[in-house]
């Protein structure tokens, strides 16, 4: 029979919980490196569609824009 001693357990035991907060670190800087990426996506295109706005003189897309710019800056943090 293949049994493991009490310390040879507790040594696998505590390599699993290691391992386990490590993929969790990991999973937790994927997420947060994917919603960065999608923020500035997202932050890129309303420029652009800002600058259009200002390029024909459209006010009123202007101040909505500028509004969903400002959402997404509070995002950002900035």
């Amino acid at each position: 029979m293949n049994e493991k001693s009490y310390t040879e357990l507790m040594k696998l035991g505590a390599m699993k919980r290691t391992r386990l907060k490590e993929n969790f670190v990991q999973d937790l800087y994927i997420e947060m490196l994917l919603s960065e990426i999608q923020l500035t996506v997202e932050r890129e295109k309303l420029l652009q569609k800002i600058d259009a706005a200002i390029d024909s003189r459209d006010k009123k897309s202007f101040l909505q824009l500028s509004g969903k710019l400002k959402e997404i800056n509070k995002k950002f943090g900035t």
